[in-house]
């Protein structure tokens, strides 16, 4: 692809890696088009935050495709991963250190494939303490790092499919198709409440955004590459 290309708009797709930010996906990509094609400014944007902690599809839009940003950003999304059971984390996932841990001795399959049901549909959630939502002024994260408290409203969204596939206690593996907005965090902890038991997340991925799907993107590394062909 030429500079124009890349002006004009491309949407790329891209597997993000482990402990990376999205921000800091978008910056890499935006250097590496700016130094090949030697120009000074070339809009990029990512459509939809993945946690440093996940891994999976990052929707990179560049030039006038970043006016689409919102529409990628409300499509249906699919996550696989890892939910831990019997102990929470005040993140919900692995950010932070386990601080309470739970029996997991009634535990069975049967009850694990059962609870989902109580999450398919339309579902009231409570977005993590450790999140990026602003409150005040000031993103909630920055809140709960310095070990403040604050009241976070419960919001509606609506989980299509949830169901476990693979159960090797206390880690529980499954798949997930949810609406945007949707934490799987906080799903991990509502789940581990309504087992009579804890949870956190303790893998990520997000496989697919609307028909775009992780299997055709490219690594960061492989952008790179390809980019320096171009």
């Amino acid at each position: 692809m030429t500079e124009e290309d890349y002006k004009n708009g491309q949407v790329l797709l891209i597997d993000k890696p482990l402990t990376w930010t999205s921000f800091q996906v978008v910056n890499k990509l935006r250097w590496e088009i700016r130094q090949r094609f030697n120009i000074k400014k070339i809009k990029v944007g990512h459509a939809g935050t993945l946690d440093p902690l996940a891994t999976g599809l990052l929707i990179i839009c560049t030039g006038k495709q970043t006016k689409q940003i919102d529409t990628y950003q409300g499509q249906i999304k699919e996550y696989t991963g890892t939910f831990t059971i019997g102990a929470t984390t005040p993140s919900y996932d692995l950010e932070t250190e386990i601080d309470k841990t739970f029996s997991t001795a009634h535990i069975t399959e049967d009850l694990l494939h059962e609870t989902t049901k109580q999450f398919v549909g339309e579902i009231q959630q409570k977005p993590p303490i450790f999140s990026a939502i602003k409150k005040d002024g000031k993103r909630l994260y920055e809140l709960a790092r310095k070990g403040e408290t604050t009241e976070i409203k419960a919001r509606t969204v609506t989980v299509s499919e949830f169901e476990i596939t693979k159960v090797n206690l206390p880690e529980v593996e499954f798949r997930i198709v949810c609406s945007k907005g949707t934490y799987i965090r906080s799903l991990a902890f509502d789940y581990g409440k309504a087992l009579n038991s804890g949870a956190h997340l303790s893998v990520l991925r997000r496989t697919k955004i609307g028909d775009f799907s992780v299997d055709n993107a490219l690594s960061v590394e492989s952008f790179i590459e390809n980019l320096k062909k171009e």
